[in-house]
C-alpha cells in the first residue's frame, strides 16, 4: 500500500500560480510513474501530468506550456507548477502512483485538493 497526501490547493485568480505536491509513504518500493489527475463536477477524472521514474513526462494537451510536473525521488514526491491559470482549470487534483507488475497495473491515490480559478 502506498500513502499519498497532496498540499497546495487554494483559490487563485485566472493567470495567477499554484504549486501542488504530494508525498508518498508505505511500501513506495519502486514505484514506476507519478502523476496528477484531476475532476472537475459533472465531469469524469482527467490525466493532467505524470512523470516516470526516468524522468519521461506526459501532459494533458489542455496543460502544455503551463503546467510542469517533476519528481524529487529521494523525498518520494511529485509536484505541478501550474502557471497561467485559467477558469476551466479549476476541479479537484488527485496524486496518482502507479506500480506496473507483469502486465498489471497497481494504482494509488490520494485524497485530493481542491484547485479554484476564479476573479
Amino acid at each position: 500500500q502506498v500513502q499519498l497526501v497532496e498540499s497546495g490547493g487554494g483559490l487563485v485568480q485566472p493567470g495567477g500560480s499554484l504549486t501542488l505536491s504530494c508525498v508518498a509513504s508505505g511500501s513506495i518500493f519502486s514505484i514506476n510513474i507519478m502523476g496528477w489527475y484531476r475532476q472537475a463536477p459533472g465531469k469524469e477524472r482527467e490525466l493532467v501530468a505524470s512523470i516516470t521514474s526516468g524522468g519521461s513526462t506526459n501532459y494533458a494537451d489542455s496543460v502544455k506550456g503551463r503546467f510542469t510536473v517533476s519528481r524529487d525521488n529521494a523525498k518520494n514526491t511529485v509536484y505541478l507548477q501550474m502557471n497561467s491559470l485559467k477558469p476551466e482549470d479549476t476541479a479537484v487534483y488527485y496524486c496518482n502512483t502507479k506500480k506496473l507488475r507483469g502486465g498489471i497495473t497497481f494504482n494509488s491515490w490520494g485524497q485530493g485538493t481542491q484547485v479554484t480559478v476564479s476573479s
